[in-house]
């Protein structure tokens, strides 16, 4: 474990309260992560009030477009989206990741499951939602560390604006993302609004952990996000 770096315990916070994640009429709900890195690893996600584009990337009616939200890309920015598509391996060159997907679905108790603690170098990607180039804000969630030491999100708050996140697709394509902010957010005041709403275009979320490590609470204090938009593809 790196000096400072404190693993989780099995016990998730009590604070705030934490409401699992539902399904919303006509469209799937996607929860606030909270990545908890503790020993078994549990995720436990609150509804936004809006929902987000889901598989098949219908707008939910009366949504605000991604622009009037903080933290989203402009749509003349974005380059058009992609079909669906899993995503395979991730690749941030200026924070020197190279990393594995898994697939993340919801337990038994409505909580987006965790990517597996036994190999630190995995990223996993919600398929409830859109993936990632497709329409709408795809979420890919990672671990800051675990018990056995640091993680693949370890260095996400040093991206900057500008920034490229590079997602290889199972179709043979490559949608690269420009960063446009990283931002931290206590976890008892997320902005579910900011982080989850509707976009008209192709957007990523990286989520993890960040703050301080809160031993009474068992838990990190803050999220760091990554907000970022499809800036153009390519083949792989």
């Amino acid at each position: 474990m790196a000096d400072g770096m404190s693993p989780m315990e099995s016990e998730p916070r009590r604070s705030g309260g934490l409401r699992p994640l539902r399904w919303g009429a006509g469209a799937a709900t996607l929860g606030l992560l909270m990545i908890y890195q503790s020993v078994d690893q549990r995720m436990a996600p609150v509804p936004p009030p809006a929902a987000v584009a889901g598989a098949a990337g219908q707008r939910v009616a009366g949504k605000a477009p991604a622009a009037t939200t903080p933290g989203a890309a402009a749509p003349v920015r974005a380059a058009p989206s992609m079909p669906r598509s899993k995503p395979t391996r991730i690749s941030i060159p200026q924070i020197v990741i190279e990393a594995p997907f898994t697939e993340l679905g919801l337990d038994a108790t409505g909580a987006l499951e965790a990517p597996r603690a036994d190999d630190p170098n995995l990223v996993g990607w919600y398929r409830g939602g859109p993936t990632p180039g497709e329409r709408g804000s795809a979420v890919v969630a990672g671990h800051v560390d675990t018990a056995k030491g640091p993680a693949v999100f370890l260095m996400l708050h040093r991206l900057l604006p500008g920034n490229t996140v590079e997602i290889i697709r199972a179709d043979g394509t490559v949608a690269v993302f420009a960063v446009d902010s990283v931002q931290s957010f206590p976890k008892n005041g997320f902005p579910d609004a900011q982080v989850y709403a509707d976009t008209p275009d192709a957007q990523l979320r990286l989520i993890t952990c960040g703050g301080s490590y809160d031993r009474k609470l068992k838990d990190y204090t803050d999220n760091v996000v990554v907000f970022a938009h499809l800036q153009s593809s390519r083949k792989a």
